[in-house]
């Protein structure tokens, strides 16, 4: 079963905030709220909940990056 909800965390300042994340798009840019840094994924990552958060998102989970998030 797909979760929805992860916890991002920022790299930069810590502050954790908990998100819901889209089914069938990736996102990849976040503000943080306690920072205000503008989070960005990893190399090798598709958004920023693979990167940052506490639980991988929906496309990864359910095995459709390739469809949703136009990897190669």
């Amino acid at each position: 079963m797909v979760q929805r909800r992860s916890i991002l965390t920022c790299p930069i300042c810590s502050y954790r905030s908990a998100e819901t994340m889209p089914v069938d798009a990736c996102v990849w840019f976040y503000e943080c709220r306690g920072c205000g840094a503008r989070l960005k994924p990893k190399d090798g990552d598709c958004c920023v909940f693979c990167s940052y958060g506490s639980v991988r998102c929906p496309p990864v989970q359910a095995g459709n990056l390739r469809r949703i998030c136009h990897a190669t």
